[in-house]
């Protein structure tokens, strides 16, 4: 009986140890949830505003001027970050690819991980004044591929990080019968492993680019800004994130309001680049 008694304590013990732990675990995400939503209503309440045809046909006005827009912005954005996704998919992808498959006793893999671990945790500061240092100081001049180079420095990293361990996810048995079929190792790794990783590593690069959307510091120093319309990514470059921490801090309305423009258009653009990689990859899968 006494062991009975005894069980049956321990047995409420647990589940007031478990009813507290959920408990806190709801209140800890809702509260995140209400403050995304705060976050998320204010930005929509101000940005919807902003949101006209000039936004996408004009140039950012200039200083006490009516009216304008952010196509020089939204254009130079782009560009810089077609750039960064064209660099840093590939170098991220295949250096992810070798830490996983080929590194595992490796003094380079090691010195690799060690390296892309201080990157991630660096501040995009330092990685935009490094470039500063490297390429816009002995060139004498701010550029879009300077603006570039930063970016990809931020995003490697996480493209590096997230393909290696979703390479890591993949069964071992899943390579073994590969090679037993006679596919040699680099096959295996780009054809079966890879393959297999892909909704992994397409997400790893979805979060670079979320990550280096909205990055200002380090284009402070290596892009800078132009106020006019320019596709030459060697000359200084307009940019959504440089634009909007300038304008917000404006005495103008009018260059209030197109940051709240701004920061609204980075927000769906990143939001509109996961679910359509989301619902993509789902069908791919639900058809297979």
């Amino acid at each position: 009986m006494d062991g009975l008694q005894a069980a049956s304590a321990l047995y409420k013990r647990r589940r007031s140890a478990n009813a507290v732990g959920l408990a806190l675990s709801m209140a800890a995400m809702a509260l995140g949830l209400v403050v995304l939503l705060w976050i998320l209503a204010v930005l929509f309440g101000k940005g919807l505003a902003a949101v006209d045809l000039n936004m996408f046909t004009r140039d950012t006005p200039a200083p006490g001027s009516e009216g304008g827009g952010l196509r020089n912005a939204i254009v130079g954005s782009l560009m810089m970050l077609g750039l960064t996704v064209l660099v840093s998919t590939p170098v991220g992808i295949l250096a992810g690819i070798y830490l996983a498959e080929y590194g595992d006793e490796s003094k380079t893999a090691e010195l690799t991980r060690f390296v892309t671990d201080i990157m991630l945790s660096a501040p995009s500061i330092v990685l935009g004044l490094f470039v500063y240092a490297i390429l816009v100081a002995p060139m004498g001049n701010f550029s879009g591929f300077a603006g570039s180079l930063a970016l990809s420095l931020i995003a490697i990293p996480v493209v590096v990080r997230t393909t290696e361990n979703m390479l890591r996810l993949v069964p071992g048995s899943l390579r073994e019968a590969a090679a037993a079929l006679g596919a040699p190792r680099w096959k295996v790794s780009l054809m079966i492993s890879l393959r297999a990783a892909r909704s992994g590593v397409i997400t790893g690069l979805l979060l670079a680019i979320a990550r280096v959307s909205g990055e200002t510091a380090p284009l402070l120093f290596t892009a800078l800004n132009n106020q006019f319309f320019s596709t030459n990514m060697g000359q200084p470059m307009a940019n959504l994130p440089v634009v909007i921490f300038q304008f917000a801090m404006s005495p103008y309305d009018n260059w209030i309001r197109l940051a709240w423009g701004g920061a609204l258009l980075i927000t769906l653009t990143v939001l509109a680049i996961n679910i359509v990689a989301r619902v993509f990859f789902r069908d791919k899968a639900a058809g297979r």
